[in-house]
């Protein structure tokens, strides 16, 4: 028979043993819940398989806090000093060109293609580090860079004198010869391949402006290893540039912007179009459009060039218009579109193989129409489209292009109710991750709330606490396109180039292990982005 002592030891341990399994998931699951400072301080290297990225509730040691957002750190950018001739010696070469006195300072020339200057203002002016660091941020010693800058002028370049003549000498920048472009490009690729950087890696890790659908075109297969920033892909073969490894930018726009508000109320043409009728190529459907809608009495639809009086004229219908054309020129783009969208004239785009700049972030069809080719020269065809928006439907196409909406930072369902405010200014501050959901009532907010496990951005349009959310201004759509904003087009580019850091140490990994073989055909297994040839308008009307 067992003793007493031992019949009593054994429920003892057994009550013992619970109340401590209760004690630890009481501590697991149920213990109130320490907010941790998001910790940002160590470097991070994209091209480092070692190096960490660290979530916006991660501890000290870099470790993930429960599935939390990954952040990591600018990606650092070198800029070349390129000799003078590349740079300022390409402006003074086109003022002296058309006989203009250079006074002081040299100013770079108002054009569509100004983003080269824009770019490279950024990158020397010390003012921009806290819009440009965001995503990239300039470093002096290349030996730390991820990424280098070849700032030459090649847009401006290619049209520096009124009238270029083929074959002719003299680099400009220095002498007072006939400026040639092509000696220029060529000048530039010998001076690049000097550089024990530029050899280093294949040209890869390069970034280079060539925003003319001309620009570099004498060398383009030389440097198509680098990412390139383009307006379009209308002049460039597969092999030669794409969506994944290059940029898509915007054309500066070159009339002034619409200061009024959202409205029909002095709108009274349906329909604008002034430009050039006639084109090569995909062009060729202006001259179309222009036989089916030039006897429509509300459309205004106009044969002009670039001048100073013609961009005034444009600008007067733009503003006055509800829809402006876009039509396919020479190549599938030009800064008519984004001369429409900052006058909140929604563009109407017949171009089928139009590629559009951040459409990661901008879904262009709650912004503009999309007509495929064959159907917008049909007639009738595009003025019945166009009448059959209702004025509700007009509103919410120039709601999306003009007006402000809130950014709302969302703290984690756990904490949101009882979190400090010094606690929930520093999350506001330091979270800055968007998505795509909008929330437009406060219960849906709870359930979604409840799907994310670490703060996020939550974009909406209006209708919640402010205890909860903390808003900020910002405009919607046209700050993408004005490039003299601090926050717009500019800084949206060096995160679109930021966005290729670890694509390009792929592509460097792999040109280094390929056997050397003579190919048949391009290599596009990294590079081609539309194998197939299937138009992409042709989706749009599914």
């Amino acid at each position: 028979m067992a003793s007493p002592r031992k019949s009593i030891l054994k429920p003892t341990l057994a009550t013992v043993l619970t109340i401590l399994s209760f004690y630890a998931l009481f501590n697991t699951f149920l213990s109130p819940i320490t907010p941790i400072t998001p910790n940002y301080s160590s470097k991070f290297d994209p091209f480092d398989s070692n190096s960490r990225s660290f979530s916006l509730l991660s501890t000290d040691d870099g470790s993930s806090n429960g599935g939390g957002v990954v952040v990591s750190s600018p990606v650092r950018v070198y800029l070349y000093d390129l000799p003078k001739k590349f740079t300022f010696g390409v402006i003074d070469s086109y003022l002296s060109a058309r006989g203009s006195g250079v006074d002081g300072d040299l100013k770079y020339p108002g054009n569509q293609h100004s983003a080269e200057w824009y770019l490279f203002k950024d990158l020397i002016d010390e003012r921009s580090k806290g819009v440009r660091g965001k995503s990239i941020v300039r470093v002096l010693d290349p030996d730390e860079a991820d990424l280098f800058y070849v700032p030459f002028f090649s847009s401006l370049s290619l049209v520096v004198n009124p009238i270029r003549p083929a074959g002719v000498g003299g680099i400009g920048g220095g002498g007072r010869g006939v400026y040639s472009d092509e000696e220029m490009q060529e000048s530039l690729i010998e001076w690049l391949e000097g550089q024990v950087y530029w050899r280093r890696n294949n040209g890869w890790d390069h970034v280079f402006i060539c925003q003319d659908p001309n620009a570099l075109y004498k060398v383009i297969d030389r440097v198509k290893n680098g990412v390139l920033l383009v307006s379009d892909f209308g002049r460039l073969r597969g092999d030669q540039a794409s969506l994944v490894k290059d940029v898509i930018l915007p054309y500066s726009h070159r009339i002034n912007p619409f200061k009024g508000d959202v409205g029909i109320e002095g709108r009274d043409s349906l329909l604008f179009f002034m430009g050039n009728r006639y084109r090569k190529e995909g062009g060729k459907v202006r001259d179309l459009l222009f036989q089916v809608l030039e006897d429509h009495e509300d459309v205004i639809i106009k044969h002009g060039t670039q001048s100073r009086e013609n961009r005034r004229m444009a600008s007067q219908g733009m503003h006055s218009s509800k829809f402006c054309l876009h039509p396919a020129g020479d190549t599938p783009s030009a800064c008519r579109l984004f001369d429409a969208i900052v006058s909140l004239c929604i563009p109407v785009i017949v171009s089928d193989r139009i590629e559009l700049p951040f459409e990661d972030i901008i879904d262009y069809k709650k912004i503009a129409v999309f007509v495929d080719s064959e159907r917008a020269v049909q007639p009738g065809y595009l003025i019945k489209k166009l009448k059959k928006l209702s004025t509700d439907k007009i509103l919410e196409y120039q709601k999306e292009l003009k007006e402000s909406h809130k950014k709302f930072i969302l703290v984690e369902d756990r904490e949101k109710k009882g979190i400090a405010k010094k606690q929930r200014r520093d999350l506001n501050r330091d979270a800055k991750i968007r998505i795509e959901d909008r929330v437009k009532k406060g219960h849906e907010l709870d359930r979604a709330a409840k799907k994310i496990s670490r703060q996020v951005v939550l974009e909406m349009e209006g209708g919640l606490s402010a205890e909860d959310l903390r808003p900020e201004e910002i405009e919607k759509v046209k700050r993408y396109f004005e490039y003299e904003d601090p926050n717009g087009t500019v800084s949206e580019i060096w995160r679109q180039v930021s966005l290729k850091a670890s694509l390009i140490k792929l592509m460097i990994n792999r040109d280094k292990r390929l056997v050397r073989t003579e190919l048949t055909e391009p290599d596009c297994a990294c590079l081609c982005s539309n194998k197939t040839e299937i138009l992409t308008t042709s989706l749009l009307l599914q």
